[in-house]
């Protein structure tokens, strides 16, 4: 498949390195320049773009990007074909990451915010893993206690294809329906960021509140700052976990 990663940071470098390896054509773009990108995200086989040469002619997008800034791309976009599968991995984080936005403040799905801004349909995969779970978590489909990730979107061809994508990263990916019902692998649902099974993915997806969830993701800063200088990645899933007890 041909696929052109946008954003080179955690996630965004570690998707293109694992879909390189996995045998997918990856271009990687940057904001700020081809020549920025790091070379370990190269290793693999993925090759560094303009931006402006990113989209053309690829059967995937991904959008590694801070959440909020998607518009900033919609021109890019205008004359992508409409079968080409644009994935979003953004999670919003109001005075954290990103300024406030209204109408996410007010209700509107984050990933639907999303499309909003860039013009077209996305589906939402890979933002409800740590960056560090999806680097050295990933094993090969069918190994016992193999972690999902939840899949959104509105075309069920499009989720097809990125649940695809997710397997080949190394994660069960688990169909979690349309757009609408994303925000229930919003930041701080049950489902997000807790490194659950296929099995236990559906009980988590259900119980979400997004009221309660969202004033969980509201703490973070405090809660981060209780585990310390250096937290691991797995001190961080069961500070997630805990927030649901």
């Amino acid at each position: 498949m041909k696929i052109t990663v946008i954003g080179a940071g955690a996630i965004g470098g570690n998707l293109a390195a694992k879909l390189s390896a996995a045998g997918h054509d990856v271009k990687v773009a940057h904001a700020r320049g081809p020549e920025t990108i790091p070379a370990k995200v190269l290793e693999s086989g993925a090759r560094a773009t303009a931006l402006a040469d990113a989209v053309q002619d690829r059967d995937a997008i991904i959008l590694a990007i801070p959440f909020g800034v998607a518009g900033d791309l919609a021109h890019l976009f205008a004359s992508v074909p409409d079968e080409t599968v644009v994935i979003d991995t953004a999670n919003y984080y109001p005075g954290m990451l990103s300024e406030p936005i209204e109408p996410v403040d007010n209700g509107q799905v984050e990933s639907a915010y999303t499309a909003e801004q860039l013009g077209r349909p996305v589906v939402k995969a890979w933002n409800a893993a740590l960056a560090e779970t999806q680097r050295t978590k990933g094993v090969p489909a069918g190994t016992p206690g193999r972690l999902a990730i939840p899949v959104a979107g509105d075309s069920a061809e499009a989720r097809k294809v990125a649940m695809q994508l997710v397997d080949d990263t190394g994660f069960d990916p688990y169909d979690a329906g349309t757009l609408a019902d994303s925000w229930r692998q919003q930041p701080n649902s049950p489902a997000y960021c807790t490194e659950l099974t296929l099995d236990e993915l559906p009980a988590a997806l259900a119980a979400a509140d997004r009221a309660k969830d969202t004033a969980i993701r509201d703490t973070l800063p405090q809660r981060l700052a209780a585990l310390g200088p250096s937290p691991t990645v797995d001190d961080v899933v069961e500070m997630n976990r805990a927030a649901h007890r």
